[in-house]
């Protein structure tokens, strides 16, 4: 008993910089069982990070989806992995797609009809209404022929400059060419040949009357070759008229004639006079 008392160390026996260490020590293994105590509540609480996974038409990454002008698509939504139900949400590009109150939970489907060349490139975004971040994408990809458009008749006078803007839209892109006359247009001084994924443009500089006739744009893609004409028609050139001697001319008559009124003014008194005059008498 002796000894056990003799090995027993107390906090007055110990030193100052001891008895610190072990406030120390006691504090770090509290606070390690507080730790290990949070970890377990956090591993036991409900898991509120989703794990669902969307999937459209049963594919789970962004996708492009192949059509064709007039056809028809469906695209359904599903959420994969959910452990509660789960409202969806459809957008066209940037904007809502109204869903009627069966068609928003777990699963959900949009059917895009009568596909125009409008389409193309529109995504269509499916989103968990809880988390946004959780989204999957696709994109239309909407095969058509070349469709041409533009101001098909234009008259100006020799000399003149003129634009024809044969403006396309196409999927695939088409190849593009002018055409005069049915045959391919040879390229004069004059002319100049502008091409833009959207249009196809020809400039003529100081309009000839060798340049009128009937101009053709050829776009031919791999669906199909579409043509459009236009007419050119160049007029003589007409005489000018010199607008500004005119003018002038207009003014200095004006000029003279309110000069010309302001000096015979007294005449022009007297005579009015004259006239008053016997009037005056025969009332008398």
């Amino acid at each position: 008993m002796k000894k056990q008392v003799a090995n027993e160390v107390t906090f007055s026996e110990l030193s100052r910089p001891d008895v610190n260490l072990l406030k120390m020590a006691w504090k770090i293994s509290c606070l390690m069982r507080m730790c290990r105590f949070l970890l377990l509540v956090i591993l036991f609480l409900p898991c509120e990070v989703t794990s669902s996974v969307l999937t459209v038409n049963d594919k789970t990454e962004n996708y492009i989806l192949d059509t064709w002008l007039g056809s028809q698509e469906s695209l359904k939504c599903a959420v994969k992995n959910h452990t509660r139900e789960e409202e969806l949400l459809w957008y066209r590009g940037e904007g809502t797609v109204d869903l009627k109150s069966g068609n928003k939970i777990n699963s959900s489907s949009v059917c895009v009809s009568s596909i125009s060349e409008n389409d193309h490139g529109i995504t269509f975004t499916c989103k968990l209404r809880r988390d946004q971040s959780v989204s999957i994408s696709v994109v239309l990809n909407v095969f058509f022929p070349p469709l041409l458009s533009g101001d098909d008749l234009q008259t100006v006078e020799e000399g003149s400059d003129v634009k024809l803007v044969c403006n396309v839209k196409s999927n695939p892109q088409a190849r593009m060419m002018w055409y005069k006359n049915s045959n391919i247009l040879n390229l004069e001084q004059n002319h100049q040949v502008q091409q833009t994924s959207e249009s196809l443009q020809l400039s003529i500089t100081k309009v000839k009357k060798s340049d009128n006739g009937t101009y053709s744009c050829i776009a031919n893609s791999p669906l199909q070759m579409e043509t459009k004409d236009f007419h050119l028609i160049v007029k003589d050139k007409g005489v000018a008229i010199p607008i500004e001697p005119i003018i002038a001319a207009c003014v200095v008559v004006f000029l003279t004639l309110c000069f010309g009124l302001i000096a015979r003014r007294k005449s022009i008194m007297k005579l009015c006079i004259k006239d008053e005059d016997p009037q005056r008498e025969t009332a008398l």
